[in-house]
């Protein structure tokens, strides 16, 4: 085995392991909404998770250990890619603010304060800045 192999199947393994914890998130009420698995299927196809990983995934997702990133940076990455997706598809309503809520909570956002996380990270986008910028902005909110 490659070493590109090895960093392969372990980027893949953190994308199913990913899409695992969004997928355990929107089933935390035990139903996956229309709009819920409207965003699930965007979000698939953006983490390469075929749709074979998808249906066992959504099957056996409690498997999965939720991982949230350590780092804070990598948690605003994770955001940036959840808000763009959102604001791409232009999902609007209150089904996916609160599913966005829900992930940001999920990947280690305090409770108190993803509303606001979340609130800023879409209004960013919006505004289309680019990764660094976004990163940026968001450490520097609360100034």
């Amino acid at each position: 085995m490659s070493i590109s192999d090895l960093f392969d199947s372990g980027f893949k393994k953190r994308n199913e392991d990913h899409f695992a914890a969004i997928v355990r998130v929107a089933m935390d009420d035990g139903v996956i909404s229309d709009d819920e698995k409207a965003f699930l299927d965007r979000l698939a196809r953006n983490l390469d998770i075929s749709e074979g990983e998808y249906k066992n995934i959504l099957k056996d997702y409690q498997s999965h250990p939720i991982n949230p990133p350590t780092s804070y940076d990598n948690r605003l990455e994770r955001m940036y890619d959840l808000a763009r997706m959102v604001h791409v598809d232009r999902i609007k309503g209150t089904g996916e603010d609160v599913l966005l809520k829900k992930i940001g909570v999920g990947l280690g956002f305090r409770p108190d304060n993803v509303k606001y996380i979340v609130d800023k990270a879409l209004t960013l986008v919006s505004n289309g800045v680019d990764l660094d910028t976004f990163i940026d902005e968001m450490k520097h909110m609360n100034r």
